[in-house]
């Protein structure tokens, strides 16, 4: 989980997200993933890694609102679901959702040329950070947003 605000009666703001959905989107990443694994080097294995890649695309580069597994959070599971008391800025789960496009985008480009040890390894590396948020709540990419954030803001503080 990012940067969280979990006092209870706390309200959304611009560019803030329920926290729940990036999980619920990661649940459904790490079986569309699984499954690749298991069907790889078949044209269901690429059909899945072609349909996760454009999930992650539409995420990363239009936005989180616009991103299949967001829309049916939105839709049909947060209206089953408690009022969310916790909210996180988007901007880190839309940098995981870039990252998680450039393993998409290679383990594709692996299975259509037909080296399928480099699909196995880059959809292997977007299952493993995919099931650390399903399962753990722990989003890979965003850790990296925010890593990346501190060493420029030392960086700049240290240049002045």
């Amino acid at each position: 989980m990012t940067t969280l605000d979990n006092s209870p009666a706390r309200t959304r703001t611009a560019g803030q997200i329920d926290a729940r959905g990036p999980r619920f989107g990661a649940v459904i990443t790490t079986l569309v993933l699984a499954a690749t694994l298991l069907t790889i080097d078949s044209t269901l294995s690429v059909v899945l890694l072609a349909a996760q890649t454009v999930v992650f695309a539409l995420g990363s580069l239009v936005g989180l609102q616009a991103q299949p597994y967001g829309i049916f959070f939105r839709t049909f599971v947060r209206p089953r679901l408690a009022p969310p008391t916790t909210f996180e800025d988007q901007a880190p789960p839309r940098f995981a959702q870039t990252v998680g496009l450039v393993f998409a985008v290679v383990g594709l480009v692996g299975l259509l040329a037909g080296v399928t040890v480099v699909a196995y390894v880059a959809v292997a590396f977007a299952l493993g950070a995919a099931f650390l948020n399903a399962a753990f709540d722990f989003c890979l990419g965003c850790e990296m947003y925010l890593l990346a954030h501190r060493v420029r803001g030392a960086r700049s503080a240290s240049a002045v």
